[in-house]
């Protein structure tokens, strides 16, 4: 199950589209209604599956067995610049479904109107 998840790519590829789905909903609970508050949570969302995302990689480098020593010989920019890539490119993943996501909040609006 372990090289299931950590050599594919349809496990970590379905995990960043839930959270791609799950992240603006949450924040939704948080901010109130509105187009101001509809895309501080886009932002918001954007900055946190970033993060996410690219702390979800070297996660997956450590479960495949890359000691975390050796993995900051480069140093903490170094490393910070590479998972940093990573998680850009995994936007090509959730930031689509993420779109979705946000777009389908104000139909659930209450007191504003879109």
């Amino acid at each position: 199950m372990g090289s299931f998840v950590s050599d594919s790519l349809f496990v970590p590829a379905v995990t960043l589209a839930l959270l791609a789905f799950g992240v603006p909903r949450l924040m939704s609970k948080l901010l109130p209604e509105g187009v101001r508050p509809l895309l501080l949570n886009a932002f918001v969302s954007t900055v946190l599956l970033f993060v996410i995302s690219a702390t979800f990689f070297a996660v997956l480098y450590i479960w495949q067995g890359v000691p975390f020593a050796e993995m900051m010989v480069p140093g903490w920019s170094a490393n910070i610049a590479f998972f940093g890539r990573l998680g850009l490119i995994a936007a090509i993943i959730w930031t689509p479904i993420m779109l979705l996501s946000l777009a389908g909040l104000p139909k659930k609006w209450v007191s504003e109107t879109w």
